[in-house]
């Protein structure tokens, strides 16, 4: 089976490390978990006291995660991260201590919950600034704030965004500064204090390594540069964070000598994927090896093979197919058996992925 092997001790360094950069820039984040996909082996190994005690959350996008989340450690600050499903309210309210939200209907449903439950729900009110993803068109946002202030168990603690994750807009300085102008605007009209202004991620956090994002903005949700050591904004890696906390290995399961090209009549019938070919190749051959993972388990483009000279031919549900070349080694030897494995580096979806397909096998290093 192949597997996917994770140096836990490289991600608490990361996560360690972003708590002391943010720290010292003034700067309270939210570790963002939902790429654990609700492992609750992982989540064990990563969040220990050490690493909680300078976070001001943990934010996922997955219900049953946040789940696991409050019954790994009850004290834990959870974020709901997405706008709520009205359907799924009652749950949102008892396992979230704060959610994202961009609907007046539903946060009436979450004060009704709240009520309920005789709890007070915290909210982050999201502005739409150009990503076109979740949040109040601005031109509607003081309404909005002031329907929602006068809900009696929902207390509104501050304004956020989302920027680099549908479109990649970027985060610039004059896009943050737009949301701590909004938070001005409301707490002089509303005499009420915004502790909350949300719009950074990972993508951000090489603006704050520049001093270029402004000071109002003050809280992070961050994912990626603590799991993959990269941000999105460049897509390299962050300060000296580490980038290898994940390696995902598969195993050959046949390796023989095949001909470049198809033999027959081809239809629409294939259920996978393959690489271009042409003519050129009718006559030729290379060895063709088959690893033990499919489409069922991740995207071929969220897996890239750490050895260049493997080039991808195919992938179905279940099997992958590459090609090996010749399969010489420099010194004449053959490079890979049957049984030996291919290492590839997994993007944050792919690890995602990875961890949600059971047919996986998940190795701590």
């Amino acid at each position: 089976m192949a597997s996917l092997k994770i140096n836990t001790k490289h991600i608490i360094s990361n996560i360690k490390q972003i708590s002391k950069f943010l720290k010292s820039n003034e700067k309270e984040w939210s570790l963002i978990t939902k790429v654990f996909s609700g492992d609750e082996n992982l989540l064990k190994r990563i969040l220990i006291p050490e690493v909680l005690k300078d976070i001001h959350s943990l934010g996922d996008s997955r219900l049953s995660s946040l789940k696991k989340l409050k019954k790994l450690n009850p004290k834990i600050n959870t974020v709901y991260i997405k706008p709520p499903a009205i359907v799924y309210i009652d749950e949102i309210v008892q396992y979230a201590d704060i959610s994202l939200n961009t609907s007046f209907k539903t946060i009436c449903a979450l004060n009704k919950a709240a009520e309920k439950q005789k709890k007070i729900h915290k909210i982050v009110i999201m502005i739409e600034l150009g990503e076109l993803r979740e949040g109040v068109n601005r031109e509607e946002l003081l309404k909005f704030y002031e329907n929602v202030f006068n809900l009696d168990n929902i207390e509104v603690i501050g304004l956020g965004s989302n920027l680099g994750c549908m479109y990649g807009v970027e985060p610039t300085y004059d896009k943050l500064l737009q949301l701590c102008l909004y938070k001005e605007l409301i707490q002089a009209k509303f005499n009420k204090n915004l502790s909350i202004i949300s719009g950074g991620s990972s993508i951000t956090l090489p603006l704050v390594a520049s001093n270029t994002v402004p000071k109002d903005m003050n809280h992070f949700r961050i994912g990626e540069a603590a799991f993959f050591g990269t941000s999105p904004l460049d897509n390299k890696q962050f300060m000296d964070l580490y980038t290898d906390a994940f390696v995902f290995e598969a195993n050959i399961i046949e390796l023989e000598r095949k001909d470049m090209l198809p033999d027959g009549i081809l239809s629409e019938a294939n259920i996978g994927h393959t690489a271009d070919f042409n003519q050129d190749e009718m006559n030729s051959s290379s060895y063709k090896a088959i690893l033990d993972f499919g489409l069922l388990d991740v995207d071929k483009n969220d897996i890239e093979v750490f050895d260049k000279e493997v080039k991808f031919v195919g992938i179905t549900s279940d099997m992958m197919v590459v090609d090996l070349g010749e399969n010489i080694r420099e010194n004449g030897e053959k490079k890979y058996f049957v049984g030996s494995k291919i290492c590839f580096k997994p993007s944050y979806m792919g690890v995602a992925r990875l961890l949600n397909s059971g047919f996986i096998d998940i190795e701590y290093v």
